[in-house]
């Protein structure tokens, strides 16, 4: 078995004049040896002839690697026209608040490890981005999130439901084929297949028709399914391979879907077939509307330019989420403790904790953050008081103050001077968020601790404040004292944003394709971007193109390779050389090239793709 060099002539399509150049990627790091030499002469070669008006000949796809044998996504720079829904301005429309924070939001310099500034959160190609023409008549897969659209009470008012439902309503619309598939509990008959297909029925205002299988492409060939409706898949709560990712599960879900758009972003710290596996058989790989909106949140949770940055902190499990407290202290500057967490922070602080509401497991723990606050000169506040509730006789309260609890009284809630501390703490805050229950050993119908913590952020908001919310339970509660003045940013899922502030990385966020919907400043990247441009598609170790920018300095050279760490190794170079005309991206070049390109305001005049190709 001998390696050798194919290369293709070609052109993109008719109107461009664009070189094509198929090619083996060499062996990583391998020494300028005849046939690295070999391949730049060729190169070479081939970049002489475009000074003439030489053009090459147009592609045989049957010849042309798999990356443009895949229908591909020509990104034109033209976002989607987003229309009325029931008689209400979008969303997520060209001039509304959400587009213009979520262009915002993208409207950043390129990073070279393909956006990961944002705490391991990449740019990833959305819907809103996607080109509309691209979505009519393709098979399009939704995992949606079933704790949004199967509520008893799905509220279309809710900004969750409203960008749920209208990501499957705009793909309908654009006459692709749509594909719903989730998970749901089966405990109750009325969650059923059948039933929950009316439900979504309803709430789409749309006829979702049932099918029991997982295979769309089996089942439409067995049922001829009409091409108005909308499907919806078996339920994958009870299937083992959904849970453990199982690439031969995601390949049988994907057969015969074109684009896949996750929209369940609940789900998005999950390694799930449905949402990870199945990004690996479909050429485009999306998010939805609301899965877009929730990871604007969360990337906005990172932003400190707003300060006073306060994090209420409720709930307890300190061992499992001291690690966020790294992302937090180096945002924040103050740190208010209203759940069970608090009397652990307490105990460290050196006060005086009941001994039976210190967890002996999370002392170091909570040492490292009084030392973490302390370095970073961080105020903490804990509660000073608590309402408590006799053991014996449950229907006495009284008011205690935190480090004088009486033996036989346990905490129920925050105490009056504890509730005023935090309100005055807040009175000023430019920017908060309240993450965790404010719940403790037992808990009180009367005294309502939680409710006022939510009526003061509710006051705050209203005073140019920034808020976010995060947890079922804190959600709710700020929903029901929520002002129509006010703006507060909502997330139920509190285990999504906790794996964010730990530093981890979201695999249903990694899985989408990686895309570059904001601007690209060419002048900081090459000396003179006038200059025609050629691309290196599979760049890899970059010895290829860099020796390219040696030769010929009238070009300018770009390389596009997924693996991050051969880029940094590849800009490095271009630093310690003081190269001027060659850059390296990292990102997938199958779903973001032409989006890439399509800004640079030069000529593209060559493309070459670098393959393995075996001869036997």
């Amino acid at each position: 078995m001998l390696s050798g060099t194919k290369y293709v002539n070609t052109s993109l399509n008719e109107n461009s004049n664009l070189g094509l150049l198929c090619c083996e990627r060499l062996v990583p790091f391998v020494r300028p040896n005849s046939h690295c030499f070999n391949l730049w002469k060729l190169m070479g070669h081939l970049v002489n002839l475009l000074n003439g008006t030489v053009f090459l000949n147009k592609l045989c796809f049957n010849d042309c690697p798999k990356l443009l044998k895949q229908k591909t996504c020509s990104h034109t720079g033209k976002f989607a026209k987003f229309q009325k829904y029931n008689g209400a301005p979008l969303a997520l429309q060209g001039s509304g608040e959400l587009a213009n924070h979520v262009a915002n939001s993208f409207n950043r310099k390129i990073y070279i490890n393909n956006g990961g500034e944002l705490n391991g959160i990449p740019h990833i190609q959305t819907l809103r981005e996607f080109p509309r023409e691209e979505l009519f008549g393709k098979v399009v897969m939704v995992r949606f999130d079933s704790n949004i659209l199967l509520k008893q009470e799905c509220d279309k008012k809710n900004q969750s439901v409203f960008n749920a439902v209208f990501t499957i309503k705009y793909l309908q619309e654009a006459g692709a084929k749509v594909i719903l598939v989730s998970d749901w509990k089966m405990n109750t008959p009325e969650l059923h297949i059948e039933s929950v297909a009316d439900v979504l029925s309803a709430v789409l205002q749309i006829q979702v028709v049932p099918l029991h299988g997982i295979s769309f492409n089996k089942l439409s060939k067995m049922n001829g399914l009409k091409k108005e409706n909308i499907h919806l898949l078996e339920n994958l709560s009870n299937i083992k391979e959904e849970v453990a990712n199982s690439l031969e599960f995601a390949r049988v879900l994907s057969s015969g879907v074109d684009i896949f758009v996750n929209d369940s972003f609940s789900n998005s710290h999950k390694v799930l077939a449905s949402t990870v596996g199945i990004t690996c058989f479909c050429y485009a790989c999306i998010a939805g509307f609301h899965f877009e909106e929730r990871l604007c949140i969360l990337k906005n949770l990172a932003e400190a330019s707003r300060k006073p940055y306060i994090a209420i902190i409720g709930g307890g499990n300190l061992c499992d989420k001291s690690a966020s407290f790294q992302f937090l202290a180096s945002r924040c500057q103050g740190f208010v403790f209203v759940g069970m967490m608090s009397f652990q922070v307490m105990h460290a602080l050196g006060l005086s904790v009941p001994h039976n509401l210190v967890d002996h497991k999370a002392f170091n723990e909570a040492l490292d953050i009084v030392r973490l606050a302390r370095d970073r000169n961080i105020q903490i506040l804990y509660p000073k008081d608590f309402w408590c509730r006799k053991k014996c006789d449950p229907k006495q309260l009284r008011v205690f103050p935190s480090h004088g609890i009486s033996d036989g009284w346990v905490p129920v809630d925050l105490g009056p001077v504890s509730l005023d501390e935090i309100g005055s703490m807040l009175t000023n805050c430019k920017k908060i968020i309240w993450i965790g229950a404010v719940k403790f050993v037992d808990s009180s119908k009367y005294t309502n601790g939680a409710s006022k913590l939510a009526r003061i952020l509710d006051q705050v908001s209203q005073n140019n404040c920034e808020i976010t919310i995060v947890g079922t339970m804190a959600s709710k509660l700020v929903r029901q004292e929520k002002s129509s003045l006010s703006s507060i940013n909502i997330v139920e899922n509190a285990s999504v944003v906790w794996e964010f502030l730990k530093g981890r990385k979201l695999p249903g966020v990694m899985a989408v394709d990686k895309g570059y919907p904001f601007e690209i400043n060419w002048n900081s990247i090459y000396s003179d971007p006038a200059q025609s441009l050629v691309v290196d598609i599979g760049s890899g170790n970059g010895l290829f193109l860099l020796e390219m920018t040696r030769r010929r300095q009238d070009l300018n050279f770009l390389g596009l390779e997924i693996n991050e760490k051969l880029v940094l190794r590849c800009l490095d170079s271009i630093h310690q050389f003081g190269i001027k005309n060659g850059y390296f991206i990292a990102t997938n070049a199958t779903s973001t090239f032409r989006s890439i390109v399509s800004t640079y305001p030069g000529e593209l005049v060559l493309v070459s793709i670098q393959v393995n190709i075996k001869f036997h």
